[in-house]
């Protein structure tokens, strides 16, 4: 890829977990609502390299795009308790104004941040915990319909459904990638639902450098390492995507104090 990609969203956990392994790989734009720290920006991605902006401002987005070859949206209010004035304005508007600065620059592809909590309304009490144990063959695969368990949920459903609307009238190819729970070094401990849906900061590099890579129209995929616990199905990331992860929360169960 040769003209640059937008990361928004920069300063963040996932931005930070892209960085970490990609950032001598592409010619990186980083935009976030609030300066990044020296340490937060890869050497050699220049001042001018770097915005200072909100992902619901216009014009501020068509400076961002102007030029780039695709986006990785990470840029909203991340939090699952957010009201519904913040993900309303942040997530929704935001993604909307990220989408439709894409296709007025003619941006070839949009890697959209989803999230568990899309579909978090699936985790039934008949289901769990059983549902995060290696045993159990239920699995999400993409397919289908957002649920989600709060109204930060609901505004990744709402950034999906946008990304079908721009893919399908405007040709642009979308990935909405759902991330389950991404920790550096090591799952959570001693918590079931977060092994089930861990995505280590390697994997989640990785699986950022295949939306990249690869070619797609439309599609919903999960974001979790290979792990024996999953209620996800990774298949449809492996198929259209080329993802290809290497770790497991299995390796990191339990906690070396309580061995």
């Amino acid at each position: 890829m040769d003209d640059p990609v937008l990361l928004t969203g920069a300063g963040g956990r996932v931005g930070q977990a892209i960085l970490r392994d990609l950032a001598d790989d592409y010619d990186w734009r980083l935009l976030d609502r609030e300066p990044l720290p020296k340490e937060k920006i890869p050497e050699g991605v220049d001042d001018d390299a770097v915005y200072v902006a909100d992902v619901t401002d216009d014009d501020a987005m068509r400076e961002a795009v102007d030029g780039v070859e695709a986006i990785i949206h990470l840029a909203g209010d991340p939090r699952p308790e957010a009201p519904w004035d913040s993900v309303l304005r942040n997530n929704i508007d935001g993604t909307h104004t990220v989408f439709a600065a894409a296709v007025e620059a003619g941006v070839k592809k949009v890697a959209f941040a989803s999230s568990n909590h899309a579909v978090g309304a699936y985790e039934t009490d008949d289901r769990t915990p059983d549902l995060y144990r290696p045993h159990d063959e239920y699995r999400l695969n993409g397919s289908e319909a957002p649920r989600p368990s709060n109204l930060y949920g609901v505004s990744k459903a709402a950034g999906e459904t946008l990304g079908r609307y721009y893919h399908d009238h405007f040709d642009l190819s979308v990935v909405c990638v759902r991330i389950g729970n991404l920790t550096r070094g090591h799952p959570p401990w001693n918590y079931e639902r977060g092994q089930a849906m861990w995505l280590s900061y390697r994997d989640c590099a990785h699986l950022f450098d295949r939306c990249l890579q690869a070619d797609y129209g439309y599609e919903v995929v999960y974001g979790i390492s290979d792990n024996e616990r999953k209620y996800y199905s990774i298949d449809r990331a492996r198929e259209v995507l080329g993802y290809d992860p290497v770790d497991n929360s299995a390796e990191f169960e339990q906690h070396p104090k309580n061995q």
